[in-house]
């Protein structure tokens, strides 16, 4: 088959077109409450054989392989856009979730696969390792708009990020059939293999890259998140050359980049939410695609409903129960973690393995969990909010009074930072003398409403200030941190402390 450049421009503006509604989509889902990745879905259903424009897609084996690659940015930009002091102090139960959790989720919804449902057990398990994955995707868009503790949003976005890579393991020696010749105990041994040597990759890509972007003064910022975000790629390539988990490697390298001291830091996260955004809209848009909804028959509902249930109100409470014992939280911290379980686009991904093997019985699998994603994605999506003022755990939300953004000075060891003074920073009022910056670090220019002025120490900061900062390599942290703490506190940080440590104390 031969593909012209008239076929292109076709496909260019279908694509442009297909795309400017899903980012639409987005704002409609935020006015109703409802998950964007559902109007995703829906285009793609559109879109679909059983839509009116009647598009035939039913390659199983390159569903998979894009579906792999969303997931890998997806991962890439939770792990830069995470804060790892928030996730520091609950990163425990994220990793007893993602590992211990999961295997007892896969045990539970097995069980009741084939004894409710009436499932071989081969297909029994297979749904229960392509069930109980939270979505990252999900998790990051959702969580983070609520106002919560973050021992919560931490242990919940560790969870997510980490607990595809043994799902993606455990999916695929069940599909291949090599569990029945490896037995149990040497396919568990091979999913804590490729989960720490994929860890261990991720760390090394993540160190070596930020140690690297830190040195090297590239000729434009644009270039900046370009590097980042391959570097993350690195890593999950170099695992998976070794036979690692190439998701946890990059989910860790992300991590470890998007929290190091590297130039453009703002633009590169932006960068990585838009690029994750293009990746959530086709990987949602073509498993719309592939589903075909003549398949879906009254049975198909029943199934999908009662694995739903069977997931949500027993396995989802009894995982996170046996994984808290790593760290022990209150009831009703416990009970929100087990209701913002979030599935996604990662159930369906991970059907289309056992599709693209042939394995009998894989089309109803992958209709079965189609279907439950959708209706507990409108049940657990946009309660959340209700369920966290009911439980308590809800907390008055905690806008950022600073953004601070950095580029790296050629030829001098400084770095050039521009900070902006947001409506709820207590910078406002405060003279640029009261900042007390380290020895070394000065504000160079104001820009304020449009004007450039040359500040004095007398010089008062205003609301909407964008601040010219220069500081020495190794002072930035420091005068970060410094101009921070003015932020939250005022003039007297000084003298009352640093009020983001008093908040990750009490977290």
């Amino acid at each position: 088959m031969t593909f012209d450049v008239h076929q292109l421009d076709v496909f260019v503006l279908v694509g442009a077109v297909v795309t400017l509604a899903a980012i639409l989509a987005v704002r409609v889902s935020a006015g109703v409450g409802l998950p964007s990745l559902l109007f995703y879905l829906f285009i793609g259903v559109l879109l679909g054989e059983g839509g009116p424009f009647g598009i035939q897609f039913e390659d199983a084996q390159l569903a998979h392989a894009l579906g792999f690659g969303a997931l890998a940015v997806i991962l890439a930009e939770g792990g830069l856009t995470t804060d790892w002091r928030q996730m520091r102090s609950s990163v425990r139960l994220g990793m007893s979730l993602a590992t211990v959790g999961v295997a007892v989720s896969v045990a539970v919804v097995s069980v009741g696969a084939h004894y409710l449902l009436g499932l071989p057990w081969e297909l029994a398990v297979l749904l229960g390792a392509i069930c109980s994955p939270t979505d990252a995707a999900a998790v990051f868009s959702v969580l983070r708009a609520l106002p919560l503790p973050k021992r919560l949003t931490g242990a919940l976005e560790a969870e997510s990020g980490l607990n595809d890579a043994p799902t993606v393991v455990l999916v695929g020696i069940i599909s291949t059939g090599a569990v029945g010749e490896s037995g149990l105990l040497a396919t568990s041994g091979i999913i804590v293999f490729e989960l720490l040597a994929g860890g261990l990759v991720g760390v090394a890509c993540g160190f070596a890259g930020a140690w690297v972007m830190r040195r090297v003064a590239l000729p434009s910022s644009g270039l900046y998140p370009l590097a980042v975000l391959c570097l993350a790629f690195t890593a999950y390539g170099a695992s998976s050359a070794l036979h690692a988990s190439g998701f946890a490697a990059i989910y860790v390298a992300a991590l470890i980049l998007g929290n190091s001291e590297l130039p453009h830091r703002v633009a590169t996260r932006s960068f990585a939410e838009g690029v994750a955004w293009l990746a959530q809209i086709g990987l949602f848009v073509m498993l719309g695609l592939l589903l075909s909804p003549s398949r879906i028959d009254l049975d198909t509902v029943v199934q999908a409903l009662v694995t739903g249930l069977v997931l949500t109100l027993v396995a989802r409470p009894l995982s996170v129960l046996v994984s808290s014992v790593v760290q022990p939280m209150g009831s009703r911290d416990l009970a929100f973690i087990s209701w913002a379980g979030l599935r996604g686009a990662v159930p369906i991904v991970l059907a289309t393995i056992p599709l693209s093997e042939g394995v009998e019985g894989a089309d109803d699998l992958f209709d079965i969990v189609f279907v439950m994603v959708v209706v507990y994605t409108l049940l657990t999506g946009p309660t959340l909010p209700w369920v966290a003022r009911r439980l308590g755990v809800a907390r008055r939300s905690e806008p950022r009074g600073l953004d601070v953004e950095a580029a790296p000075l050629d030829k001098v060891a400084a770095d050039l930072l521009q900070v902006t003074i947001a409506p709820t920073s207590k910078m406002h009022g405060v003279e640029v003398g009261e900042l007390r910056l380290p020895q070394g670090a000065s504000v160079s220019l104001v820009i304020r409403s449009g004007e450039v002025l040359v500040p004095e120490r007398r010089t008062v900061l205003r609301h909407g200030d964008d601040l010219v900062v220069v500081t020495p390599r190794k002072l930035r942290e420091a005068t970060e941190a410094r101009m921070r703490q003015v932020s939250e506190s005022g003039r007297l940080a000084l003298w009352l402390g640093d009020p983001s440590r008093r908040d990750r104390d009490r977290d």
